[in-house]
C-alpha cells in the first residue's frame, strides 16, 4: 500500500473511530461489558487506558507488535512492518517507552512483519519469540512465514545495546481458502499452537491455527477453525496463563475469557465483552502484561502524531 492510500485509508477509520467514541461516550452507563438487555456481561474489567508515555526511539516509525517481554518482564519487544523503517530488526523499550535494544535478525527480510508474539516452543522450559511476517495488502502472497527464535536475555547493565539473532527457524504456510491478509498472530501456552486473525473479510474475519509442532522444513496448510463478527482485526494477544484473549481492531477491543479445557477457538466463538478503547491514530497493537496487571496498546506514528504506550489497568 503506496503511502497515499495509507493516509487516506487510516483517516477513513480515524472518522469511524470518532463516531464510534461519541456514540460509546453517550452511554448511560459505560463499562466493559454490555447491559442487561443483551446479555453480556457488566462487570468491568480493565480501566480506561491511560498514557505510559511516548516511544522514544524514532526508528519505531510503524509499531505493529507488542509484546511483553519474559526474560525482562518490565520491557517490551516491538516491530515495525513493512513500512517505513522496514529492516530486520525488532526493538526492545521499557514500560514507558525509552528504547533499551534493538536486535537485527540474520538471514532474514521484513517483507510485511505485522505482529510479534511470545511463548513455549520445542525446548521445553525456554521461551520463543515469534515474529509474524503475515501482512498482505493485496492478498499477493501465496505462502507467509512466522520466524521462530529463543528470546534474548540481555544484560541491563549494557543498555542501550545493538546485537544480532541468529539461529532462526521459519514456519512457512499457506492458508486453506485463498491468500489473506492477516495482522494478528497469537501462541497458546498451553498448547503451543500458533493462531492467526485474518483482518480485511467483512462482516466475518476468519480463525487459523497452525498446530504444533510446526514443521520449519515443509510447508504447512493453516486450519479454519471459526469467524469473528468483525473486521479490520489488527492485533491480538493471549495472556501468559492462556485464560484471556484480547483481539482489537481500529475502533474496539475485544476480550474473552477462556475456562479451563476449552481451546481458543472454542473460547472465541463466544460472544465477546467489548473494552473501552482509547482510539489511537493508528492502533496495530496490543499485549498483555506477564503479571496479569492488565495490558498496553500502542499505535503507529501517524498523521503526524507520535506514537504512545497506553496502559489499562485491570480493575481490583
Amino acid at each position: 500500500m503506496n503511502k497515499l492510500s495509507k493516509i487516506i485509508f487510516y483517516n477513513f477509520w480515524l472518522i469511524i473511530a470518532l463516531f464510534s467514541t461519541l456514540a460509546f461516550s453517550c452511554k448511560d452507563d459505560i463499562s466493559n461489558g454490555d447491559d442487561e438487555d443483551n446479555g453480556t456481561p457488566k462487570e468491568t474489567i480493565f480501566k480506561t487506558g491511560a498514557s505510559a508515555g511516548a516511544l522514544s526511539s524514532g526508528e519505531i516509525t510503524e509499531a505493529s507488535g507488542l509484546v511483553n517481554s519474559r526474560s525482562h518482564s518490565d520491557f517490551f519487544w516491538i516491530n515495525n512492518d513493512g513500512g517505513a523503517g522496514a529492516e530486520n530488526r525488532i526493538f526492545l523499550v521499557d514500560k514507558t517507552g525509552t528504547l533499551k535494544a534493538t536486535y537485527w535478525l540474520e538471514g532474514v527480510s521484513n517483507i510485511d512483519w505485522e505482529d510479534i508474539t511470545l511463548g513455549p516452543g520445542p525446548e521445553e522450559g525456554t521461551n520463543y519469540l515469534y515474529v509474524g511476517q503475515i501482512g498482505d495488502n493485496q492478498a499477493q502472497y501465496d505462502k507467509r512465514n512466522v520466524f521462530r527464535f529463543v528470546e534474548p536475555s540481555p544484560d541491563e547493565s549494557q543498555f542501550p545495546l545493538t546485537d544480532t539473532i541468529s539461529n532462526i527457524e521459519t514456519i512457512t504456510y499457506v492458508y486453506p481458502d485463498g491468500s489473506r491478509d492477516a495482522e494478528t498472530l497469537m501462541i497458546d501456552p498451553v498448547t503451543k499452537d500458533l493462531y492467526i486473525v485474518s483482518k480485511r473479510e467483512s462482516p466475518e474475519i476468519n480463525i487459523y491455527v497452525a498446530s504444533y509442532p510446526q514443521s520449519t522444513s515443509e510447508t504447512i496448510t493453516l486450519d479454519k477453525v471459526g469467524t469473528l463478527p468483525f473486521t479490520q482485526a489488527t492485533a491480538g494477544d493471549i495472556s501468559k496463563d492462556g485464560s484471556e484473549i484480547l483481539i482489537k481492531n481500529y475502533t474496539t477491543i475485544y476480550y474473552w475469557k477462556r475456562t479451563s479445557g476449552e481451546s481458543v477457538a472454542d473460547a472465541l466463538a463466544k460472544t465477546a465483552t467489548e473494552i473501552p478503547y482509547l482510539i489511537e491514530p493508528q492502533g496495530e497493537a496490543i499485549a498483555f502484561t506477564t503479571d496479569g496487571t492488565g495490558f498496553y496498546t500502542v499505535s503507529e506514528e501517524a498523521n503526524n502524531i507520535e506514537a504512545v504506550l497506553y496502559f489499562y489497568e485491570r480493575e481490583e
